[in-house]
């Protein structure tokens, strides 16, 4: 029922207050005469401040202005315990569940405790002109995950635990991005973008079997670092200004893997909807309810096939809604254009994933952007 209700409220929202509310600004269009060259200048600091300083830094596909901008985000994912369809489920419950990769063991054996990954994002902007912006983005994954194993058999006693890494450049993305409408006080723009998957797909590591001996093995899909796929993504965002320094944003992101090898991640729908208060010309806040659609992974590497949930294909994907609350900074640091140093911290309000999974404990993003 959350789902439904946020989606009514992403569609509601985008519909009252994207309208371009032309009849407050039909004067200027009537008496050219009366705009001199600082009103000029006034409108384009708000189609700039709209497109580059007031919108969460955990928003990615944001226009820029004509010229250049580079940036840098890194993202910090933690994930802790483990659900059943949304619900909480102890160790216990995990091992008396049948291992449906094998019948050596029976019952999964292998139990994950935590999980953090870590994201680093770079990406370069051009636009020749305020109604395109060509971007260019790289992506370096890190991921560490804590795992308990357990006897196969009799009383399931712990047997020990072991930890399992991987970390490489993972993707790199190109996006165009065009301008659909834009008045004094909104601006749509959608974004059309090609990814490549480059991070291996077969990362190995040393895992503590049930019967207590260490074996290097393919670690599952959800320690891999890539999935060898390509994907379109198709992106609609519109930021309208309510007030004086008060920003509504709405942003709806499907992605479609049209590409893939033995398998990848499923294709996925995100919808975000923000405001954003300016508190001062260099400090805002902003409120983001995020809501992600994800299918469950497609295709399978008959490899993976240890006794753990994070191996089964089916135990991937759902719907996820978080909370974010974020701040932005504005600053002159460094010659050129403005610098803006932004941090968003999101918790999940409800998970509804796909059969057993980890539960989502919270994530942060933090980053940096410098027009030139």
């Amino acid at each position: 029922m959350k789902f439904h209700l946020l989606t009514l409220f992403f569609l509601l929202s985008t519909f009252l207050f994207a309208q371009d509310g032309s009849s407050e600004h039909d004067h200027s269009t009537h008496d050219h005469s009366t705009h001199d060259h600082s009103a000029m200048t006034e409108m384009d600091s708000s189609h700039h401040s709209m497109s580059h300083g007031f919108i969460p830094i955990g928003i990615m596909g944001n226009m820029h202005h004509k010229g250049f901008m580079l940036s840098i985000k890194h993202g910090r994912m933690k994930m802790d315990g483990n659900i059943l369809d949304g619900k909480n489920i102890s160790d216990s419950e995990i091992l008396g569940m049948r291992n449906p990769l094998s019948n050596m063991p029976a019952n999964l054996s292998i139990v994950p405790k935590n999980m953090e990954m870590k994201m680093t994002m770079i990406d370069a902007m051009y636009a020749p002109s305020n109604n395109f912006t060509f971007m260019l983005m790289a992506i370096y994954v890190s991921k560490d995950m804590n795992l308990s194993s357990f006897s196969p058999m009799m009383a399931r006693n712990l047997v020990g635990q072991f930890s399992t890494s991987a970390s490489d450049l993972s993707s790199f993305t190109l996006n165009g991005l065009f301008n659909i409408n834009q008045t004094d006080n909104s601006k749509w723009h959608g974004e059309i973008a090609l990814k490549e998957s480059i991070g291996k797909n077969d990362s190995t590591a040393m895992a503590l079997t049930p019967m207590g001996k260490k074996m290097k093995m393919i670690m599952p899909y959800a320690m891999q670092l890539g999935d060898n796929s390509t994907s379109l993504i198709f992106g609609l965002t519109n930021l309208r200004e309510l007030g004086e320094g008060i920003f509504l944003g709405n942003q709806l992101k499907r992605k479609i893997v049209v590409s893939e090898a033995d398998w990848s991640f499923g294709d996925a729908t995100e919808l975000s909807s923000w405001i954003q208060y300016s508190l001062s010309k260099t400090l805002s806040i902003s409120s983001r309810l995020k809501f992600v659609d994800t299918d469950s992974l497609s295709g399978r590497n008959p490899l993976i096939m240890a006794p753990v949930q994070t191996a089964n294909p089916n135990n991937y994907g759902g719907k996820e809604l978080h909370l974010g609350l974020g701040m932005n900074l504005n600053l002159d640091l460094l010659p050129g254009g403005k610098d803006t140093i932004g941090i968003e911290i999101l918790k999940p309000l409800d998970q509804d994933k796909n059969n057993l999974q980890m539960k989502t404990d919270y994530q942060i993003i933090i980053g940096y952007q410098k027009s030139l």
